[in-house]
């Protein structure tokens, strides 16, 4: 059976797809379906059926397939199956689907009757069943199970409604990062930032490798399935335009090269200088674990990041600094971290000056811990926090240069990249508050979350991360978050987060309350998806959206980067696909593939199947 409706004023036939059981109760929020044979249904499918109500007219009631079975119709026992494969025993063959109603248009919510015919959703009742229709500016995520573009609300991203991301699952299978660059690129490129697209910036926290070193070049091994993906999506198959790579310098290297390796342009040093550390007081992000907040000596490093921050003057143009305690006739100058800890140790192991740091009344055994602590930072901490590097080198991290910055953290201690996490999330989130305005928006991508705000104790950062949480939204900054393992990452993050992703995820971390959002079939179904699969959930729609995303038009790593070739001659465009963007098609319909020839082009691998 096939009914006809209008889709941009042309008759499009709906697929009538079964009829709502009579057998399984249907309630306004669930029903069953009767498969008619010969027809399929699957997990995410989008159906529609109506009902006649009186006074009220015709009422649309939408929603997507969530479970779906198939049983002999008349067996008894389990042996019967051989019995009805023989032809012995009469049955019948039965699929019948669950439905999750998420639309009720208009809004009388009464059940569909059985017996009632259930079509397959065409692009307006699909539209309108997901929600898409009331989206006045929508970010294209992927595609869903039928093919067919998927959207977020970017209300929900820019802090209009809500903000935050909080993309969740195995590390190395869920493509959390790929997911999260891409959720980033569909921003800058759909068209819904329109005028403001250029002075929105990105702040991207690498620390797997160089993965993330290469996002403005092309991948080579990007293949015509993923091209038609991107025009499936609307959005151009090419990488991010401006780029701007922070690594810290080589340690050892008077003149602070960056410590990469596969890229060698577009990349500059990042560092503190002793000046900059001792006036910023940043000495409470070396101590920036956890443990280190319920520490007795919590309160003696405030107290000596307030010393130094007073008696600590530049020396020359390097970041050097001379210490000067009020009693002192000459101080000591400081050109390293390590001179600057040796100091201070000297100091507080010398009674005669050590309640001048600390105060008379904190113990010595505080002491000698704050000591030891602050000693095992030299090692991490040398080639990031220093005042020996040639003074018209410059060294600070920026959003202003690039759309996106990417800061490099793999080469560093984890001590050190909490330290430069922390600062510069400081940094950043105080130059957003001083503007006075939300826009332009600051997107910051951090990986292992669960590492910067664990859900036990206090630490600077997590205190800095709760802020974006909490006040982000206000002040235009967007946290794009990702982790393991959400049930370690602190509560009040995850719930500020209106939009919650997961992909791959191991079964206990599944059975977990933080995942409660998530169908029990939906929680099944993601111990076993594959990479390039996401659950996708967002306020305006009542289920999480299966999503595949296309396979990163730029290069996720060193061996995939390239640089473009040269289109072939030109040939007669092919026709635009029905539902395509005009303006995406005209870019990657021409037929021509530019990626032919090029090593890995034809490697399917980890490629979504579009």
């Amino acid at each position: 059976m096939t009914t006809r409706s209008l889709v941009n004023g042309a008759a499009v036939a709906a697929e009538a797809v079964g009829r709502v059981l009579g057998t399984q109760a249907a309630s306004p929020l669930s029903f069953w379906v009767g498969v008619e044979p010969g027809r399929v249904l699957q997990l995410d499918d989008v159906v529609v059926t109506r009902r006649e109500v009186p006074g009220h007219g015709q009422v649309l009631v939408a929603g997507v397939v969530s479970a779906v079975e198939a049983r002999h119709e008349g067996a008894s026992y389990d042996s019967d199956v051989f019995l009805i494969a023989d032809g012995a025993l009469p049955a019948a063959v039965v699929e019948c689907a669950e439905v999750r109603v998420t639309r009720v248009e208009p809004e009388v919510f009464v059940p569909p009757l059985p017996g009632a015919v259930v079509y397959r959703a065409g692009h307006e009742d699909r539209d309108q069943a997901l929600y898409f229709d009331v989206m006045e500016r929508r970010v294209p995520m992927g595609l869903g199970r039928d093919g067919q573009p998927l959207y977020v609300n970017f209300d929900f991203l820019d802090g209009t409604r809500g903000a935050h991301v909080s993309i969740s699952g195995i590390s190395g299978v869920a493509t959390k990062t790929s997911f999260a660059t891409f959720l980033l690129y569909s921003i800058f490129n759909s068209g819904v930032l329109a005028g403001e697209a250029a002075n929105t910036k990105a702040l991207i926290f690498s620390v797997k490798g160089e993965d993330l070193l290469f996002l403005d070049r092309d991948n080579a091994r990007l293949d015509e399935a993923a091209l038609r993906g991107y025009a499936r999506l609307g959005l151009p198959a090419r990488p991010f335009g401006s780029v701007h790579v922070f690594a810290p310098p080589r340690p050892g290297d008077p003149n602070g090269v960056p410590h990469v390796s596969a890229r060698t342009d577009g990349v500059s040093s990042f560092y503190w200088t002793l000046a900059e550390f001792c006036r910023q007081e940043l000495l409470r992000f070396v101590f920036a674990d956890a443990d280190d907040e319920r520490a007795q000596y919590s309160l003696l490093v405030g107290q000596v990041a307030a010393r130094l921050q007073t008696w600590a003057e530049p020396v020359g143009d390097s970041g050097a600094v001379r210490v000067r305690t009020p009693d002192a006739e000459s101080g000591e100058i400081c050109r390293t971290f390590d001179d600057l800890v040796t100091y201070l140790g000297d100091q507080l192991s010398d009674e005669a000056t050590r309640t001048v740091w600390a105060g008379s009344q904190t113990p010595l055994g505080t002491v000698n811990a704050f000591l030891r602590r602050l000693r095992s930072a030299i090692k991490p901490l040398s080639p990031i926090v220093r005042g020996d590097l040639p003074p018209a080198l410059a060294h600070s991290i920026s959003t202003s240069d690039a759309q996106v910055s990417v800061v490099d953290l793999h080469n560093l201690p984890e001590r050190a990249q909490r330290f430069v996490v922390g600062v510069v999330l400081r940094g950043e989130f105080a130059r957003k508050e001083s503007t006075g305005t939300a826009r332009p928006l600051l997107f910051v991508v951090l990986d292992e979350l669960n590492k910067y705000a664990p859900r036990d104790g206090d630490s600077p950062i997590k205190e800095i991360l709760l802020d974006v949480a909490e006040r982000g939204r206000s002040l235009g900054v967007i946290l794009i978050g990702a982790q393991q393992t959400a049930s370690e990452v602190e509560r009040r993050i995850v719930a500020n987060s209106a939009v919650r992703i997961v992909g791959r995820l191991d079964p206990a971390e599944a059975a977990r309350a933080e995942y409660g959002w998530l169908p029990t079939a939906a929680r099944e179904r993601a111990t076993i998806a594959k990479p390039g699969t996401m659950f996708v959930a967002q306020p305006e729609i009542p289920v999480p959206l299966a999503v595949t995303f296309p396979f990163p038009a730029w290069a996720t790593r060193p061996s995939e980067a390239a640089t473009r070739p040269s289109r072939p001659a030109a040939r007669p465009p092919a026709p635009k696909p029905a539902g395509v963007n005009a303006t995406a098609w005209s870019v990657l319909g021409s037929g021509a593939d530019p990626f032919a020839g090029l090593p890995g082009a034809d490697d399917d691998d980890d490629v979504p199947p579009f």
